[in-house]
């Protein structure tokens, strides 16, 4: 029989305790983000439809970024147990410097038209983080003030070599004088992709008032308020070039970018290069035999080339061949720190991320930047955590499983699939070396020829295939939210 009794006042007040209210309607809001997803929706909520969609969206079908958040998500994870994580050391070191997580903020362009603080708030949590900062050639903060807002901290420039090229030459002298220490190399852009969400939006940069826009706009007047009130929407690092934001746009897109243009640049700039936009594994051994420093396996966040190769699929092939000698680093579809954790355990050296940072901005400025990245950090030191290791050089293959719903038709040819290597992996464990952590300083240029990396790759080509086939109905229980998600 249960034994009752009268409530003791002191008892109740030590169950009862009440929470004190937050006055703060931005930190209440971001307090209540427990998710990039979170963000996601809290900026949708707060910033105009053709604005929030130019972020959310890619290109034509959004494939590539549906597959790409998808294939992060089909993974899985193989803990170790008995191994004290007590506290983690998520630092790393990436192209000569530190960072203190294994991300950076990627390059986005137009960010002042996302949220009013744009890139300087980007830049300014960056380096409060201890994480870099990429700057794109379309950013509209300038080189100059980027430095401002990241005095001290790690700032990268990503580079489009315009039509012009007198322009980008000026640009990478520019970011050079101002300290930045890396350049990105952008590949992947010859033309723009279709972006159909912004043409159903009529979206146009500056935007164009219609009476679709004026009605959208209604709920959400701080977006206008800050957007007619400050500094006019330009890029701000080709301000003095001369142009219309139309005009320079267009000339950003040259598709007769080659080679020979990285040689150029290469012997402009004085610090490390990567080359961002690689998608095979022909051409990731093609320009670490040229010398850059490192890669960026990237299609662009999906932006670009609707259906192109998932960069996640394509990390450990790549990271095989040419890991030991230059720097292997992902980014494309990452929205959870697992997804990180899980690029760094295939062998990629850093991550970087954009749309997650940009729905941090839209969502609350420089603290949602903030609030992102303690998430994405949470996300990353629970994750460690669960699996038993305690720092990042810890991580290996054999602590992640790649599991796909992406099969290659029977017969098809090797060469279609990753430049010679099986772009589908399965089983990742037997499948992809862990290259030393301490590559990414630059290699000899000669050490290993294109064609015996090649030729190596073309070996492997297959062997992983039926052991996919296996697994390529895992997962699914994640396919409803990737559908939902197609844009996000």
């Amino acid at each position: 029989m249960v034994k009752r009794q009268l409530p003791k006042p002191t008892e109740l007040l030590e169950l009862m305790q009440f929470k004190k209210p937050e006055l703060n309607a931005k930190k209440r809001r971001l307090d209540a983000a427990l998710t990039i997803y979170d963000l996601r929706r809290i900026a949708k909520r707060r910033t105009p439809k053709a604005a929030f969609d130019y972020t959310d969206g890619a290109a034509e079908g959004e494939l590539s970024l549906a597959r790409a958040r998808q294939a992060f998500e089909d993974v899985e994870f193989h803990p170790s147990i008995l191994r004290p994580a007590e506290s983690v050391d998520m630092s790393t070191e990436i192209l000569g410097g530190p960072s203190a997580l294994p991300f950076g903020i990627a390059p986005t362009g137009f960010t002042r038209l996302m949220q009013t603080e744009g890139e300087s708030a980007g830049a300014a949590a960056a380096g409060a983080a201890g994480i870099p900062f990429t700057l794109s050639t379309l950013g509209t903060t300038s080189i100059e003030d980027v430095k401002r807002a990241n005095p001290n901290g790690r700032n990268w420039f990503q580079l489009y070599v315009m039509r012009d090229r007198e322009i980008s030459y000026g640009l990478v002298r520019r970011a050079a004088e101002a300290g930045f220490d890396t350049l990105q190399f952008t590949v992947d852009t010859p033309v723009a992709g279709a972006r159909l969400r912004d043409k159903r939006n009529g979206f146009s940069i500056p935007p164009q008032l219609t009476v679709g826009t004026i009605i959208n706009a209604i709920p959400r007047p701080w977006w206008w308020f800050d957007f007619l009130t400050t500094p006019k929407l330009e890029f701000a690092s080709l301000s003095t070039t001369g142009g219309t934001v139309g005009e320079l746009l267009n000339a950003a897109m040259d598709p007769t970018i080659s080679f020979d243009d990285l040689t150029v640049i290469r012997e402009l700039w004085p610090g490390k290069i990567v080359v961002k936009g690689v998608q095979n594994l022909e051409d990731s051994v093609r320009l670490i035999d040229a010398g850059v420093d490192g890669i960026i396996l990237s299609n662009h966040g999906g932006r670009q080339l609707d259906r192109a190769p998932v960069p996640f699929h394509l990390l450990p092939q790549v990271v095989r061949e040419v890991g030991k000698d230059a720097t292997v680093m992902i980014d494309t579809g990452i929205m959870n720190g697992a997804d990180i954790v899980a690029s760094i355990a295939m062998g990629a050296k850093f991550t970087l991320i954009g749309r997650a940072y940009l729905y941090g901005l839209m969502a609350g400025g420089r603290e949602g930047v903030d609030r992102a990245i303690a998430i994405l950090r949470s996300e990353i030191e629970r994750t460690m955590q669960l699996l038993g290791v305690s720092s990042v050089a810890e991580l290996e293959p054999r602590h992640v499983t790649q599991l796909t719903r992406l099969m290659p038709l029977a017969g098809a040819p090797a060469e279609a699939i990753g430049g010679g290597a099986p772009r589908v992996r399965a089983v990742s464990d037997s499948s992809a070396s862990s290259p030393s952590r301490g590559a990414g300083a630059k290699a000899p240029a000669k050490k290993s020829s294109t064609a015996a990396r090649t030729g190596a790759a073309a070996k492997a080509s297959g062997a992983t295939k039926s052991a996919a086939a296996k697994t390529a109905e895992a997962g699914t229980s994640s396919a409803g939210r990737s559908s939902a998600a197609a844009g996000s």
